[in-house]
């Protein structure tokens, strides 16, 4: 008996992959069809069906559009109908998109983030004095906080002090005779604000605060 399948791998690849290979034939009908009037019809039937296959992100408006972006690029931009958008240039699909232009200072102790870079640099600027002192306290156990928060271990007061010092690059001294707050307090008040969050999350449905009636050894089938 001889083999009449035929395997994708022997057909011709996808232009839009995600809108499968029924929807590429559809195209390839509009396409041979020698009236426009008949072809804007079908291609307005397929842009609908494609629709339905990927819905398309923003507003009616933005995803019509994008839909009918699509339609010109499966038909290889050759497509001839009577289309409620202007037509897409060949060439803005084949543009490669401007570079992102990264941040290219090299951060300093990135770990602790953004947020206590800025608060370094704001303390760096506050005048000598006890304000500025609690202010380099506060930021030390802070500093402390955010290590511990992805690094459950013990971290030595020492080290908290030298980052301080290399973030700031020497602009903020941690006094010597200062104590941060202990470890086990600050994974405490971690351990607290982990078990608030979890306790906000919505419970999913068909879950009981029982557990799994089926598991209780005390439940018996009447």
């Amino acid at each position: 008996m001889r083999d009449t399948l035929t395997y994708n791998s022997n057909r011709e690849d996808l232009v839009i992959p995600e809108y499968g290979r029924g929807i590429h034939t559809m195209v390839q009908h509009m396409m041979s069809l020698a009236d426009k009037a008949e072809r804007t019809k079908c291609a307005e039937a397929i842009v609908s069906v494609m629709g339905s296959v990927v819905p398309p992100d923003g507003t009616e408006e933005e995803g019509r559009h994008k839909l009918w972006n699509q339609l010109h690029q499966l038909a290889e931009f050759q497509m001839d109908v009577d289309s409620p958008f202007e037509k897409p240039e060949v060439d803005d699909r084949q543009t490669a998109p401007d570079r992102i232009d990264y941040p290219k200072e090299t951060s300093r102790a990135g770990h602790f983030g953004r947020t206590i870079l800025g608060m370094v640099e704001m303390a760096k600027k506050v005048e000598d004095g006890e304000e500025k002192s609690i202010l380099i306290v506060k930021l030390a156990n802070t500093m402390k906080m955010h290590f511990l928060t992805w690094n459950r271990k013990t971290v030595e007061r020492g080290f908290i002090a030298e980052q301080l010092k290399e973030i700031s690059e020497g602009g903020l001294l941690l006094p010597e005779d200062v104590e941060l707050e202990s470890t086990a307090e600050i994974l405490r008040s971690i351990r607290k604000t982990s078990d608030a969050l979890e306790r906000k999350r919505p419970v999913k449905k068909g879950a009981h605060k029982g557990g799994n009636r089926g598991g209780n050894k005390n439940y018996r089938r009447k």
